[in-house]
């Protein structure tokens, strides 16, 4: 029984060694950054800034594979199943790593379990913005007038599950409101129901919505942040007007497989967040309405299962499920 207890304590110190030796190496090869999303939308945008950073700084190539599908799910279904070296990681958001799991009877991971936290990149909140014409120029008015007229109001969404869709179910709930979903196929024609007045108002991502506030297309009555976003000094948060506790914002990070060695989450950490202080990708994520975050990984942990314990209970009310 003490031999046998000597090699177990023999064989996790190797292992210690082991990883430290791959961590003071890594990486030694081209580095794979999986998208659960098609080239081009958000994610691999922001796969391919960061990526390009990541190989400046660590001397190999990191390649961008666009596993689109399944809300992203395919492409996380790949990296929780692949080797923890540190050569797959996933760039992960809100739908992949809290809504799918939460709207899909079976998605092939644990978004937990499977993963390992690497670096928060970024948040995004959600404007309301509402068709001009309609009275409330406030969440206060807004909310009073949909109960004056029940049933009448209309929002509009990029598609089922989507955070535009999640969040006026939240509002729905919160407020207690008669208002109803209207999904399109993408948050192009979601803003242009809300421009001709198909819908009343919806929540829309501020990179496609502040150029038609700026036109006066749309009024903005609040964002979904805690605190307003430099693009919208003047537009009050959702909790400023009347909700308290209301707040939602999309998120991208970057993360790797179960059992990553701790040397090299820590290394590709120091990595990511040294690269969102540079001047230049600041400037190109908050053209994209992205506000750049530096978290170490137990706070990336921490914040996943903050937004899933504040979105289980609302998509549960809603009954929303996968398409």
């Amino acid at each position: 029984m003490f031999s046998m207890r000597i090699a177990v304590f023999v064989a996790a110190v190797l292992g210690v060694f082991s990883h430290e030796a791959a961590a003071q190496t890594y990486p030694t090869r081209s580095i794979k950054m999986v998208v659960g999303f098609a080239p081009g939308g958000p994610s691999d945008v922001m796969a391919r800034l960061v990526g390009q950073r990541i190989a400046a700084a660590l001397g190999q190539p990191v390649v961008v594979d666009n596993r689109p599908g399944a809300g992203g799910t395919i492409g996380g279904r790949f990296v929780s199943e692949s080797e923890p070296d540190g050569y797959t990681l996933l760039l992960g958001n809100t739908s992949t790593l809290i809504v799918s799991p939460l709207i899909y009877k079976s998605i092939g991971y644990d978004p937990i379990k499977g993963f390992t936290p690497i670096a928060l990149l970024g948040t995004t909140a959600d404007i309301l913005i509402a068709n001009p014409k309609i009275p409330p120029n406030s969440i206060g008015e807004l909310i009073a007038y949909a109960k004056a007229h029940p049933g009448t109001l209309n929002y509009s969404s990029a598609g089922i599950g989507t955070p535009p869709h999640l969040i006026g179910e939240m509002f729905k709930q919160r407020a207690g409101l008669d208002i109803t979903h209207v999904p399109y196929k993408g948050g192009g024609p979601a803003i242009q129901a809300v421009i001709t007045g198909e819908v009343q108002f919806g929540f829309e991502n501020p990179a496609t919505a502040m150029p038609q506030i700026k036109q006066g297309s749309v009024k903005a009555l609040a964002v979904t942040s805690e605190e307003r976003p430099p693009q919208l000094p003047n537009v009050p948060t959702m909790i400023e007007s009347g909700l308290a506790d209301f707040a939602f914002v999309s998120f991208t990070g970057v993360i790797g497989p179960a059992g990553l060695p701790a040397p090299i989450v820590s290394r590709l950490n120091a990595v990511i967040n040294e690269a969102l202080k540079s001047p230049e990708l600041a400037r190109t994520l908050e053209n994209l309405a992205v506000d750049a975050k530096n978290e170490t990984p137990p706070a990336f942990g921490a914040f996943l299962a903050k937004e899933t314990a504040r979105l289980a209970p609302v998509i549960k009310a809603a009954g929303v499920k996968g398409e």
